[in-house]
């Protein structure tokens, strides 16, 4: 992970009114409907189906965390970055949103209580540039997920970088309520390291507010692709957590091999407090 002086990723998520544009283009209510219902499916014949707590992690503007918060879920948002924090509060607070927030490394935090759901989202594990990252990442998060609880981690899917046909693209543009923002976030010129699987992703964001103003964020991203089979060693290297289930998309449960499959996202149960000891004790 890439650091500044204080261990926040710089650059672009110094600057969260742009990152949030960057973005925009994703359907988060969609996305949170699909969270809601993969709870549902691992929790049938439970009375009360919806999750009564939630953990965001790297959660940048915290934009799950809010809707859920808005859905009646008691939200906890997780972000390095002070200003992406500070961001996340202020929205929260301007729609009337219960949401705590909490400036910690998603690697190593201890919070005082635990939660229902988990989630990543917006491939936020690509700053985790290590499997001693993503191992510490992940028994931080089964500290804070009671059993039976579930994490879900939303990845880049496999195919961006080990097909000749991306799943995703490089470019976008977005009309916003006050104008459009135009994104290229990495692209042909950025190169994988082999060793590392670490790419340097060139990042350009300009924002055209209606009122005729302009302004453009540039930026280099260090940026982790994480493989299935090693994502799956780091589950079973951390311990407690077992997967419950993968998909390729947040709508209509698409499988993680499906053509059509666009991210690598898995829904990981949480193991009761003994048996994730033993896991952990057993992983060699």
């Amino acid at each position: 992970m890439r650091r500044g002086h204080h261990g926040q990723v710089p650059g672009i998520y110094d600057e969260p009114e742009f990152y949030a544009a960057a973005c925009a283009y994703r359907d988060v209510p969609s996305e949170v409907d699909a969270l809601l219902r993969w709870w549902s499916l691992q929790h049938e014949g439970q009375r009360d189906r919806l999750p009564r707590s939630v953990l965001e992690l790297a959660a940048g503007p915290a934009e799950h965390a809010r809707v859920l918060a808005a859905r009646g879920v008691a939200a906890t948002a997780l972000d390095i970055n002070p200003r992406m924090s500070a961001w996340a509060q202020a929205k929260a607070t301007a729609a009337g949103q219960e949401l705590t927030v909490v400036t910690a490394d998603m690697r190593d935090f201890t919070l005082p209580a635990t939660f229902d759901l988990a989630i990543t989202m917006l491939n936020s594990l690509c700053h985790l540039l290590t499997l001693d990252d993503l191992v510490a990442h992940l028994a931080a998060v089964s500290r804070h997920v009671a059993g039976g609880g579930l994490y879900v981690m939303e990845l880049a899917h496999p195919a961006d970088v080990l097909s000749r046909n991306p799943r995703t693209s490089s470019d976008w543009v977005t009309d916003l309520d006050d104008g459009s923002v135009t994104v290229r976030w990495g692209g042909t010129g950025d190169r994988i390291d082999p060793i590392t699987q670490v790419t340097r992703e060139h990042v350009t964001v300009t924002y055209r507010k209606n009122d005729g103003t302009v302004r453009t964020v540039a930026d280099v991203v260090p940026n982790r692709f994480w493989t299935a089979t090693e994502v799956d060693a780091a589950i079973r290297l951390a311990g407690g957590f077992t997967v419950a289930a993968r998909y390729g998309d947040f709508d209509g449960d698409v499988g993680l091999d499906d053509p059509s499959a666009w991210r690598m996202i898995l829904v990981l149960r949480g193991l009761p407090a003994g048996a994730a000891a033993g896991a952990a004790g057993n992983r060699d």
